[in-house]
């Protein structure tokens, strides 16, 4: 079956969250939000392109920063309303300099964190 971009559940705003995933590691490097073009994008051009909810644009990961995430494998959830990215990602995928945007941890009701910033 063809995959239409329009098939997915998206939210009143029109926006998917879309889960990056290391393809290689497994390492769940971020979240973010992609739109029903933003979806096409990534699948026509293979460089994962999200939808910034700040700016009102297109945001494709690396453009500024050169932290680019190349497509690998794209998927859709049971539900068909969340999707996992896994790419090849060079550099930091979080805007803070860290690989992933998921270094907090909450241990015994205290917030540690378990990554430091990239050299």
């Amino acid at each position: 079956m063809k995959f239409d971009p329009a098939s997915l559940r998206y939210n009143d705003k029109g926006l998917i969250p879309a889960i990056a995933q290391d393809a290689t590691s497994g390492e769940v490097l971020m979240m973010a939000w992609m739109n029903a073009e933003a979806v096409a994008k990534t699948l026509e051009t293979g460089r994962v392109t999200y939808w910034s909810r700040s700016r009102q644009s297109f945001w494709i990961k690396g453009e500024t920063s050169g932290h680019i995430q190349t497509l690998r494998d794209f998927r859709v959830d049971c539900d068909r309303d969340c999707l996992l990215v896994m790419v090849d990602q060079v550099g930091a995928a979080c805007h803070t300099n860290r690989r992933s945007c998921f270094y907090t941890a909450v241990e015994d009701g205290v917030e540690v964190e378990k990554m430091a910033p990239m050299a």
